[in-house]
C-alpha cells in the first residue's frame, strides 16, 4: 500500500479556509448563511477586499506618468500581469484585463471577425455558456461564416468527440469551446479538441470561467490561441482576464484609440481599466497559493498544489450531495456522475420547479441560483426552459456539514 500523503493534507483545512470569508459570519432567518452560489460568483477573502482597498486609498491614480501614485499603478498593474501569468502558465505581456469575459470575447472575436469570409466555416457547441456562443453567432450573420454546432451527448454529459471531428474542415476558421460546463459542471478535453482544430490552422478560443476555479489552468499545455475567465469565480473582484498567444494578440486588427499602446497585451485593452478590481485579482491568485505550505515551491506550484487539494475535496463534497440527492425521487442530478470528470458544481431538476426550490432553500440560509445560467442550449436539450435548474456549487469554503443542512431542506420539498 502507497504511503503517499495526498496533496490535501498539505493545504489549509477548510475550518482555516472560512476564516478568511467574512461573508460566512451572515446569517439568515437564524441560520447561518451557506453559499452554495459560487458558480455565478464566490465570496471574497479578506486578503482580496483589503487590497482592493488599499489600492483605493494608498495609490489610486491613472497610469504612466511622472508621479509616484501613478508608477505604484503602473507597478501594481505589471505585477498582476505576472500573478495572472502565474496562474494560467502563460508569460505577462500574454495577459489582459477587461469588464468581464463577455466583454473581452465580443471584443477580440470582432478582431477575428474581420478576416472573415463568406463561407469561413466557425464551430461552437451546444455544452457551452452563451457568451463562447453569441460573438459567434453575430460574426456568422454579420460575415455570411457557416456556424457548425458540436451536438451534447445527453447520455454521457459530454460532447460528441466523432460529431465534432467530422465538423472539421479546410475552411474552419475559428474553434470556440469551454473547458467546463458552468451548468452541468462536465470538463472537456479541450487540448484533444484544439490539436485536431490545429490541422486546419483555426483559431481557438477557450472558455475557462467555470475550469478555472477548479482546476489549473495549463495554456502551453492546453496549446490554444486564446482563453478567457472571470476573477469573481475564484474569490476575487468582477474582472474579466484573457490570455492571447503573443503571436495571436499581434495579429489582432483590434479597434483602439491612436494614441493607445499597440504593444504587447495592454493593445487589447480599451481606456483606463479597472485598476483596484485587476489588482484584487491578483490578490485573489496569491490567496489561493498561500493555501499551500511556502516550500512547496513558487506560486505556480503552490497553486498547484491548492487547486489539486480543493479537487480532492470537491470531489467528496460531490459524492455526498449525489448520493443524498439518490434517495429524493423529486429531485434529480444532471451531469456527469461524480468521479468521471467534473467539477464540483451539481445541477439538479426539482419537481415543482428550480426558482420554487430556490426560495425555500434561502428560507433556510441555503443560497443557491437557479435557472439556466447563460448555457440555455443545455437548458434545451434537458427540456428544462421553463422550470430551470437548481445549481449547487461546492466552493472551498463548502462544508460536509452545509451539504447535510442542504439535503435536509431538499426532503422538505418531498411533493
Amino acid at each position: 500500500m502507497s504511503t503517499a500523503i495526498h496533496p490535501s493534507a498539505r493545504v489549509a483545512d477548510t475550518a482555516l479556509i472560512r476564516s478568511h470569508f467574512p461573508a460566512l459570519e451572515r446569517r439568515h432567518n437564524g441560520h447561518a448563511v451557506a453559499y452554495f452560489d459560487g458558480p455565478g460568483g464566490t465570496q471574497v477573502p479578506r486578503a482580496v477586499a483589503e487590497a482592493v482597498t488599499d489600492y483605493l486609498f494608498h495609490h489610486n491614480a491613472n497610469t504612466h506618468w511622472a508621479y509616484p501614485t501613478s508608477a505604484e499603478t503602473d507597478a501594481l498593474l505589471d505585477n498582476a500581469r505576472v500573478t495572472l501569468a502565474d496562474f494560467l502558465g502563460a508569460a505577462a505581456h500574454e495577459i489582459a484585463f477587461g469588464a468581464n469575459m463577455t466583454t473581452l470575447l465580443f471584443h477580440i472575436s470582432r478582431a477575428i471577425g474581420r478576416t472573415l469570409e463568406p463561407g469561413d466555416e466557425i464551430i461552437v457547441t451546444e455544452l457551452d455558456h452563451h457568451a463562447n456562443i453569441a460573438p459567434w453567432q453575430a460574426l456568422a450573420r454579420e460575415r455570411g461564416a457557416v456556424l457548425k454546432w458540436v451536438p451534447l451527448d445527453l447520455h454521457t454529459s459530454h460532447l460528441d468527440f466523432d460529431a465534432y471531428a467530422r465538423a472539421l474542415s479546410p475552411r474552419t476558421k475559428v474553434v470556440a469551446v469551454g473547458a467546463a460546463s458552468n451548468a452541468l459542471g462536465t470538463i472537456t478535453d479541450v487540448r484533444s479538441l484544439l490539436a485536431m482544430a490545429k490541422h486546419t490552422g483555426a483559431t481557438t478560443v477557450v472558455d475557462a470561467v467555470h475550469y478555472a476555479p477548479h482546476h489549473l489552468v495549463d495554456v502551453r499545455a492546453i496549446d490554444c490561441d486564446f482563453l478567457l475567465c472571470s476573477a469573481y469565480k475564484f474569490y476575487g473582484p468582477h474582472v474579466g482576464v484573457l490570455y492571447g498567444r503573443a503571436s495571436a494578440i499581434a495579429a489582432l486588427d483590434v479597434p483602439r484609440l491612436e494614441p493607445a499602446p499597440n504593444e504587447g497585451s495592454e493593445r487589447l485593452e480599451t481606456g483606463t481599466q479597472n485598476h483596484e478590481g485587476i489588482v484584487g485579482a491578483a490578490a485573489a491568485v496569491d490567496f489561493l497559493a498561500s493555501l499551500a505550505p511556502a516550500d512547496v515551491g513558487a506560486r505556480r506550484e503552490r497553486l498547484a498544489a491548492t487547486m489539486d487539494a480543493l479537487h480532492h475535496r470537491g470531489e467528496q463534497l460531490v459524492a455526498h450531495l449525489w448520493s443524498g440527492v439518490g434517495q429524493m425521487a423529486w429531485v434529480t442530478p444532471v451531469g456527469p456522475l461524480p468521479g468521471t470528470g467534473r467539477t464540483s458544481t451539481v445541477s439538479l431538476k426539482v419537481d415543482g420547479g428550480a426558482e420554487r426550490a430556490a426560495r425555500a432553500l434561502a428560507e433556510h440560509g441555503l443560497f443557491a441560483s437557479h435557472g439556466d445560467f447563460y448555457a440555455s442550449t443545455v437548458a434545451a436539450r434537458l427540456g428544462v426552459t421553463e422550470d430551470g435548474l437548481l445549481r449547487i456549487g461546492c466552493m472551498a469554503y463548502t462544508t460536509v456539514e452545509e451539504i447535510d443542512r442542504l439535503l435536509a431542506a431538499l426532503h422538505e420539498l418531498r411533493p
